[in-house]
């Protein structure tokens, strides 16, 4: 299964930072369920979502689009 680039590392970043799947979703004004699918690859991630996690996450939307290490 594909998993974008974006969702990896948003999941890494919410790992290193210890925060909760259920608080960024509410600050990126998404249910659980669909912030869950936004990460699993089951939901299109769009420029607005991009913007929406890179605040919420206090990262740049760069931070978002490269592979670790890249």
């Amino acid at each position: 299964m594909y998993t974008s680039v974006i969702a990896e590392n948003t999941k890494r970043i919410i790992s290193e930072k210890g925060i909760k799947h259920k608080a960024i979703a509410a600050k990126i004004g998404m249910s659980e369920k669909q912030f869950s699918d936004l990460l699993n690859s089951r939901k299109i991630i769009r420029d607005t979502d991009i913007e929406a996690l890179s605040l919420a996450l206090n990262v740049t939307p760069n931070e978002l689009f490269f592979r670790s290490g890249a």
